[in-house]
């Protein structure tokens, strides 16, 4: 930045007292900005000016009116372009092009013109002599600062009515001596250094100023998305209430543990194409343990000796082969308690899991095909329905929702079947949190488990409490390419 215009700006400072940045731009003809970049140069060197910023509102013109005054206004073009003798509206309208209109009834207003129909044409007839374009010399006194027509309230409303000017806030400063104000401007060091902490120097020598309210270069960064985000609350819960979280990286399962093993039946419609993804490849499997097998056939054919009559039809095993995407990660706590069931003496557990699951779903803004699931699992001697509900009661609570509701519901793996609901403030309105139950003996006995050993267990999914927490509208504004990537930073740590 020129050394010389700054000791200017400090020359006229000294010799007025004080100046204004915009007077001073429009007497050097130089842009605004540049009086602002020497003033802040300068106050680099320390205390030397003293300035103070002032919001100022004044008429501009527009780039309409900007083309007013470099080739003239309408109502000149139109009237300038007709004769005495008389013109067609069409032919002066094809010479001044889309201002003809404007110009037109401008002109007819001032008495310039007059208009008579001729068949199928409008004759356009000249009838003043001289033609004084005062639009134009009203918006050439507006550029020049005229302060008689910025006092012209009425000619004021009549220019900014046709859009040919507007009324905009600039900034502009006020300059005045500050306290260590000098015609010269001395160098100052920028940085501390060791020679001047060993000889003593930095005692007498002047610095920078900082400013240390600026902001840092902006860090590129690894942050979770919303979902994961809220999924890390719901697992840190589960783990304050002393749940162990189950292995869930098995999204391909078979229709046995998604189904068979949890007493659904095979004519069920949850295992229809409709509901369900199927494999291709691998088709099957064929790796189940030969013993809980029978067992789970016997039980849906007869009830197997548990107290049930089962379902009463012929099992097949070609069924329960078919390979699937699970549908629900009840699948999961299915070989985890057939897992349990194996160890003795049995102990109590607590489980949990927060994965993937996939149904074939009609897609919309709540829908998709693919959608995580929550889900809870206790086993102990004797539970009760009781249990099950002070549990819940437990769990959201630490949610922050207190006021439950339930609802009796049929699922085939649990009875009795609860589904959960809360009232919701930001909503308005009582809404379904989750699905909730006691396992059946007819899913249980066949594992192996004790007789007095009584689940519990309750789901909820992710993706309806993070839309609700974030203000999503539209799931696939969470999930999919529609995603913006920006979300994840933008998006803060949710505290539920």
């Amino acid at each position: 930045m020129p050394a010389k215009q700054k000791e200017d700006l400090l020359k006229v400072v000294d010799t007025h007292g004080a100046c204004f940045s915009r007077e001073l731009a429009a007497e050097w003809k130089v842009h605004h900005d540049v009086i602002v970049g020497f003033m802040k140069s300068i106050q680099s060197y320390g205390d030397i000016l003293e300035t103070k910023e002032n919001k100022v509102e004044r008429w501009e013109v527009t780039a309409e009116g900007a083309n007013v005054i470099l080739h003239g206004s309408p109502e000149v073009a139109v009237a300038s372009r007709a004769t005495p003798e008389g013109r067609s509206r069409d032919e002066i309208f094809a010479e001044v092009g889309q201002m003809g209109n404007v110009g037109l009834g401008k002109a007819i207003k001032l008495k310039w013109i007059k208009t008579e129909k001729k068949g199928d044409q409008t004759i356009v007839t000249r009838i003043a002599e001289d033609l004084k374009d005062t639009v134009k010399e009203q918006l050439q006194a507006i550029q020049a600062d005229d302060a008689d027509m910025l006092k012209n309230t009425a000619v004021l409303k009549d220019l900014k009515k046709r859009k040919l000017i507007e009324k905009k806030q600039f900034t502009t400063y006020a300059i005045s001596k500050g306290r260590e104000f000098s015609l010269t401007l001395e160098k100052r060091e920028a940085d501390l250094t060791p020679e001047m902490l060993a000889d003593g120097s930095w005692q007498t020598t002047k610095f920078k100023q900082f400013n240390l309210q600026a902001l840092g270069t902006p860090v590129n960064y690894a942050a979770l998305h919303p979902l994961m985000k809220v999924r890390t609350e719901y697992r840190q819960i589960f783990l304050e209430m002393g749940f162990e979280e189950m292995p869930t990286s098995r999204f391909v399962e078979s229709a046995f543990w998604n189904f068979d093993a949890l007493f659904q039946p095979q004519q069920h419609p949850a295992r229809d194409a409709h509901d369900t993804f199927f494999m291709s490849l691998p088709e099957k499997s064929t790796d189940f343990p030969p013993e809980y097998l029978e067992r789970v056939k016997q039980t849906h054919e007869n009830g197997g000796g548990y107290g049930s009559q089962g379902y009463e039809y012929d099992w097949k095993l070609e069924e329960a082969q078919k390979n699937i995407l699970r549908t629900h990660t009840t699948a999961v706590s299915a070989r985890m308690l057939y897992k349990l069931a194996q160890n003795k003496p049995f102990k109590p557990v607590k489980y949990f899991s927060i994965d993937r699951v996939f149904r074939n779903e009609t897609l919309d803004a709540t829908h998709l095909a693919e959608f995580h699931q929550i889900e809870g699992v206790i086993a102990d001697y004797n539970l009760t329905l009781g249990d099950l509900i002070g549990t819940l009661e437990s769990f959201f609570k630490r949610l922050g929702i207190e006021d439950l509701r339930f609802k009796p519901a049929y699922n085939p793996y649990t009875e009795p079947s609860m589904e959960v609901f809360s009232y919701h403030k930001g909503l308005d309105k009582v809404v379904e949190i989750g699905n909730s139950g006691i396992f059946r003996p007819e899913m249980l006995r066949p594992m192996g488990l004790p007789e007095d050993v009584v689940v519990i267990a309750w789901g909820l999914s992710l993706e309806r409490p993070t839309m609700i927490k974030y203000g999503y509208s539209n799931i696939r504004d969470l999930i999919g390419p529609k995603v913006n990537l920006l979300a994840a930073k933008e998006k803060p740590i949710v505290r539920i």
